[in-house]
């Protein structure tokens, strides 16, 4: 299918009926997402070495924000299709009919270019290619390819969720270090098991998308199993920031705290495996996920963060 042609009857309503105001293109750039984006950049920049001035870090922050609601918007304008057959997502502004998917398209491509530009004249060359290729690997890798092709999309696609650090480090020193390479990996490992203890929950709405998410391909045992075994993998690389130096004491509680839980609840994921408790067990997963990578970010965030304050006086 070309790309002019895909989408083109997604909406179910006439071209030119569409009811979109700002509300409706705000949801097309994924704000729960960017906001994940926004955190783990901002950490990225503040455990760099070598700070910016505030006004430069706010640009750029604002730039990588722009550029993951891009990447959400182009993500939203080819999955429509999709969208439109799963619960989870068929009020989306395409598939309701609030936004034509040609419009949908041009915006994301707009706010793609001006924030790669911005961050190119806000920071360095470097972040800027690295917030392109991000971009570039979510909606052509992931998106258009890696999704609907093979039950490794979340595994594979996590790349372009965990770059945001390694952008920020950038911003700071205009190179990629080990240190932001952990951060990196911090989040590639945590992809799989957050998402697939969604999956697990809506296997019927993937399996009426035709998305091979790995439930639906290898099972739900089998999926239990990998997302225990990435977990246990997690919990100890999200301590090893402590140890490189990266986070001091409130990473580390926080890091071991949160590592405990994510295992106790991949371990009750992995033992429930029937009936309403093993959804119930599930999604307590997802959602304590969301907060385990938010609260270790945060200490990052929080410990780096008043140094620059003192830095500068703010």
């Amino acid at each position: 299918m070309s790309i002019a042609s895909h989408n083109e009857s997604v909406s179910p309503i006439g071209v030119g009926d569409y009811a979109a105001g700002p509300a409706e293109y705000f949801a097309l750039l994924k704000p729960r997402v960017m906001s994940l984006v926004i955190w783990t950049a901002l950490a990225g920049l503040l455990v760099a070495p070598t700070h910016v001035h505030p006004v430069i870090a706010v640009a750029s922050i604002l730039a990588i924000a722009v550029g993951a609601g891009a990447a959400g918007a182009l993500n939203m304008w080819w999955d429509a299709d999709i969208d439109a057959l799963m619960a989870r997502t068929r009020l989306r502004p395409i598939p309701a009919g609030l936004i034509d998917p040609r419009e949908a398209l041009f915006f994301g491509l707009t706010l793609s270019f001006l924030a790669v530009l911005t961050l190119a004249a806000a920071a360095n060359l470097l972040a800027a290619a690295l917030l392109a290729f991000t971009i570039f690997f979510y909606v052509a890798i992931y998106t258009m390819w890696l999704k609907r092709s093979t039950p490794q999309n979340i595994v594979i696609g996590g790349a372009a969720g965990a770059l945001p650090p390694v952008v920020g480090y950038a911003v700071a020193t205009g190179s990629v270090t080990l240190d932001s390479l952990i951060l990196f990996a911090i989040i590639f490992v945590w992809t799989p098991p957050h998402f697939w203890a969604l999956a697990l929950v809506k296997s019927g709405d993937y399996a009426r998308a035709g998305i091979p998410m790995m439930p639906n391909v290898k099972g739900a045992d089998r999926t239990r199993l990998e997302i225990l075994i990435y977990t246990l993998v997690l919990v100890p690389l999200g301590i090893l920031p402590w140890r490189m130096g990266i986070g001091g004491d409130l990473y580390a509680a926080v890091a071991i705290a949160a590592g405990a839980g994510m295992a106790f609840m991949a371990m009750r994921v992995f033992r429930i495996r029937e009936g309403s408790r093993a959804s119930k067990a599930a999604m307590q997963l997802f959602a304590f996920s969301i907060l385990y990578l938010f609260l270790l970010f945060s200490a990052l965030v929080v410990e780096h963060g008043f140094g620059l304050i003192e830095r500068f006086g703010l």
